[in-house]
């Protein structure tokens, strides 16, 4: 998705939240994306920085949303 500069992403069992900025911090989307989706939802996206929550699964998701092209930052 275009526009994407900035995406938040609070990590859950089941419902992971993803809240989307563009460059002026307007928001772009807020989806909310279960669990299995993850990976497919954010191989679509445009390599943007992302921001996780730091917990025990935050370093997992960061090596697998970093294979594609996306900086991870916990």
């Amino acid at each position: 998705m275009k526009g994407i500069t900035t995406v938040g992403l609070d990590l859950a069992k089941t419902v992971f939240q993803v809240h989307a900025v563009d460059a002026a911090g307007a928001v772009v989307v807020r989806w909310q994306v279960r669990r299995a989706q993850v990976q497919l939802v954010f191989s679509r996206l445009v390599p943007c920085l992302i921001g996780i929550e730091a917990c025990a699964g935050a370093h997992h998701w960061a090596r697998e949303l970093a294979k594609f092209g996306h900086e991870v930052r916990r």
